[in-house]
């Protein structure tokens, strides 16, 4: 191996060190203001900011939820979500494809936890660098739509081993589009045998009862999370 490749290695090795120390400290946190967060990514397109308004939307009435938008530009999904009725915040990382923990403790100044039960965090659309990056989450949920084909999980075999949940999105246009359903879920279980499985379509509404209901369970047993053992 050359020493520009151990170079890079090394220096990969410690950016991952110093972000997994301080989603630790995010984790804590997070813990002890009873903040619960879920880290949701996905490819570009999947339906991540479309899904999240109809959740935000549903979850509004009962707990006090808030979201961290992440893209390379724009405000757009942080203006869209804004009208769910959510405390939003838009994270812009320029050329960086994936949001790092001590990007999310910088937005988070100004912002009382105390306050906020729900916490997304919508990362920057990519199957690929996000999923090394612990952001002290509590759960880690990762999307795969219809239009993207069934055989995403075995491309991108690291993102949904770490997930908690896998929800298939934009069902509405599965016909349409010759979506295989068992061989999407097949794929899946095939990298990770355990996280359920949640068919939606947030313009039918399809499914958002299942998913909401997930997110209810996880947050009564919130002094187990997920992200503890990661």
């Amino acid at each position: 191996m050359s020493y520009e490749a151990k170079r890079l290695i090394e220096i990969r090795q410690g950016v991952l060190s110093k972000n997994d120390q301080l989603a630790a400290e995010l984790r804590s946190r997070f813990h002890a203001a009873g903040t619960f967060v879920v880290n949701l990514l996905s490819s570009p397109g999947a339906g991540k900011t479309s899904l999240l308004e109809a959740t935000m939307r549903a979850l509004l009435t009962e707990y006090r939820v808030a979201a961290l938008v992440g893209d390379l530009a724009t405000d757009n999904d942080a203006r869209r979500l804004a009208r769910s009725g959510g405390l939003v915040r838009q994270i812009q990382t320029g050329d960086m494809c994936h949001l790092e923990a001590d990007i999310v403790a910088r937005h988070l100044e100004g912002w009382d936890l105390n306050e906020i039960d729900l916490l997304f965090i919508e990362n920057v659309g990519n199957l690929v660098c996000p999923s090394g990056y612990d952001l002290g989450e509590a759960a880690r949920v990762v999307l795969l739509s219809t239009t993207e084909g069934e055989d995403k999980p075995l491309k991108y075999p690291s993102t949904f081993a770490t997930a908690d949940a896998v929800l298939l999105t934009k069902m509405d246009l599965a016909e349409p589009v010759g979506f295989d359903r068992t061989a999407a879920e097949e794929n899946i279980r095939a990298v990770n045998p355990q996280a359920p499985i949640i068919a939606t379509s947030a313009r039918r509404a399809d499914g958002l009862d299942e998913w909401i209901g997930w997110l209810r369970d996880r947050m009564r047993n919130r002094t187990r999370f997920a992200g503890d053992e990661r």
